[in-house]
């Protein structure tokens, strides 16, 4: 029998199927990016795939935390163009 994927929001902490969340990943050359594939090399965060979590994880500044670096203000926008109009 095959698992399914189990993720956590990091803003809201609620876990579900891994194909319910948003994949935001920081590569090893430090690059922060939005995965629409789940597949990039990197450190993963996941968010929630609607638009409560969406404009929190920019209020709240989480992927700072995810992170423990400084993310810029333009990958918040990017992902509240992309994902926040749900």
């Amino acid at each position: 029998m095959k698992t399914i994927p189990q993720r956590t929001c990091i803003v809201c902490k609620q876990k579900g199927d891994k194909s319910n969340f948003v994949r935001i990943v920081k590569t090893p050359s430090g690059e922060i990016a939005i995965d629409k594939t789940g597949k990039l090399n990197g450190r993963g965060a996941y968010v929630c795939d609607n638009i409560e979590c969406i404009k929190k994880v920019q209020k709240t500044h989480a992927l700072n935390r995810a992170f423990k670096c400084e993310i810029s203000d333009e990958v918040y926008q990017k992902l509240v163009e992309d994902y926040g109009k749900n």
